[in-house]
């Protein structure tokens, strides 16, 4: 055990870990995190907060985190390289660390072309796997990128990302590979719709033992409507959505859609749950948080279990 982490003390334990996220607010008012994070509160282990997702400017992942500790709620830390060199993120580790976060999330970041600053430079020092490598560095070692030591180490249970999904497919195995070697302790994968070709790329983490070094969360999001399928099928670069899936969300009535698009999510765990390696799932209703609650019992993830 390297942290006082909750969602650590789950997976070490064995059981099935929940997770979920949710965005923080485009303005300085708290109560919107805390409405989602009440929402998401007795169905899951942990929450992600997202630092400024898909390049678009909001309340900071540190100060959203904060707000949902004093809820009652572990956060998730996500940090993204693009925004930060070195001594910022090192810095900002630190504050986490001294707010008393217990989970930090590891990312490159969307270019910033797609947000709402298409001009911006990025920073991208590092990217997510020298980040991994930072943080158990400045954890296990006691000492910054510079070589000077820390006064007091941050004790982080650190994650980071996987798309199974994204081009060139063999390559995805690989870079999961580097990012164990770089000292990953748990992985949230890009939303899974195509199970086929996740079932190939977790025998492949099988294959070479990587799933009894990192826990794998598989990702899971709630379709709304045959819109929504459509844009994350045509516009969200990484994402697999088969054309099946998208028929049969749009051979149900329409007041009946979001309805069935519960129903996936709730077959995709269970499938999830049967896959060998697969040690929990990490939830991201798009701000429809209050969904959770449902699909977490329909799946049968309720309660959630207690730390021994």
């Amino acid at each position: 055990m390297t942290s006082d982490s909750h969602l650590e003390k789950i997976l070490e334990q064995g059981d099935f870990a929940v997770t979920s996220e949710c965005g923080p607010p485009r303005g300085v008012d708290p109560e919107s995190i805390r409405k989602k994070g009440e929402l998401l509160k007795e169905s899951v282990d942990a929450v992600n907060v997202t630092d400024n997702q898909t390049s678009v400017v909001r309340m900071s992942s540190l100060s959203s985190g904060v707000i949902l500790k004093q809820a009652g709620i572990e956060p998730v830390l996500q940090m993204v390289t693009r925004d930060r060199n070195r001594i910022a993120i090192q810095s900002d580790i630190l504050g986490a660390a001294a707010l008393g976060f217990n989970n930090i999330l590891c990312l490159s970041g969307d270019h910033q072309k797609f947000g709402d600053h298409a001009t911006a430079k990025n920073v991208y020092d590092l990217d997510s796997i020298h980040l991994i490598q930072t943080v158990k560095q400045m954890r296990d070692e006691g000492k910054f990128l510079g070589g000077d030591e820390l006064k007091g180490v941050p004790r982080l249970f650190i994650g980071a990302a996987a798309n199974p999904f994204a081009d060139p497919f063999d390559f995805r195995v690989l870079r999961l590979a580097k990012k164990v070697a770089a000292g990953v302790q748990f992985i949230q994968t890009q939303c899974i719709f195509n199970m086929e070709r996740f079932s190939t790329w977790m025998q492949q983490v099988r294959d070479r033992g990587l799933h009894e070094k990192v826990h794998i969360l598989g990702g899971v999001t709630p379709m709304k409507s045959v819109g929504m399928a459509n844009y994350m099928k045509k516009m969200v670069p990484g994402m697999d959505v088969p054309d099946e899936l998208i028929a049969r969300i749009k051979g149900v009535d329409k007041e009946k859609r979001a309805e069935e698009g519960i129903k996936i999510a709730v077959e995709t765990i269970q499938q999830l749950k049967e896959i060998e390696g697969v040690h929990g799932v990490h939830i991201m209703a798009i701000e429809w948080e209050e969904m959770v609650p449902v699909i977490t019992e329909q799946a049968g993830l309720l309660p959630r279990p207690e730390v021994n």
